[in-house]
């Protein structure tokens, strides 16, 4: 998944994206204000946001007011100094999904993060089943009929993804912006090479492929895919 830090606290922002990143599942880019953090919002393809509200150039509560008002629905996480019942109901109403108080737990952070991509895709619980195939968010670990799969960090990302959305059209384009951050090179070639190992380790000893690939037009989930 695909993640934006809003916050200009360097070292903060530093070790939320190392926190993200060595977590396995999220691509991370940083905006060191509210004006850049409104721009990446709106060129980006975020799968959640983690706000500051304190920021330089305008506060994290107006940036939130902005993306709400043009109908941005990605989740929002809010970091906060403020402290009293006021503050969090000012803060929802402004169409926070949810908030933490600094000083804060990393561990809890990537577990609301995780829990509002979900809850943001329609999927509140942890564990992805499609066919006979089983994601666990949590351990990040896949089995096919049982049977646990060594994927890489690259080819879980992939499949999760895809878990998110079975039986729709995903394109080479919307996995490039949600696994790679915004200073990466995109190759569709390295998708292409990713969806061939991952296929190919999906689908040993079964007699059809899970993962369909529509030329000129992306990849999608499916029960009847033929295998190529």
């Amino acid at each position: 998944m695909r993640v934006l830090i809003v916050e200009d606290e360097a070292r903060l922002a530093q070790n939320l994206a190392a926190a993200l990143r060595e977590a396995g599942s999220f691509a991370v880019d940083h905006a060191p204000d509210g004006i850049e953090g409104e721009l990446l919002a709106k060129q980006g393809c975020y799968d959640a946001i983690i706000l500051d509200l304190m920021l330089p150039g305008q506060t994290g509560q107006s940036l939130l007011r902005r993306l709400r008002a043009a109908d941005d629905p990605t989740p929002v996480l809010i970091l906060t100094a403020r402290e009293g019942a006021e503050s969090v109901i000012e803060l929802l109403n402004a169409g926070a999904d949810d908030y933490l108080s600094k000083p804060f737990d990393l561990g809890e952070l990537m577990a609301r993060v995780k829990a509002l991509i979900r809850r943001g895709k329609g999927a509140a619980h942890p564990v992805f089943r499609f066919a006979d195939v089983e994601l666990n968010t949590l351990e990040q670990i896949v089995r096919r009929n049982g049977r646990l799969l060594d994927l890489s960090p690259t080819e879980y990302r992939i499949l999760e993804y895809l878990m998110h959305r079975p039986r729709v059209i995903v394109s080479r384009k919307e996995l490039l912006e949600h696994l790679y951050d915004y200073n990466w090179e995109h190759h569709s070639n390295v998708i292409e090479a990713h969806i061939s190992n991952l296929r190919r380790k999906l689908d040993e000893g079964t007699d059809g492929s899970l993962i369909e690939t529509l030329r000129h037009r992306g990849y999608r989930l499916t029960a009847q895919s033929p295998v190529e």
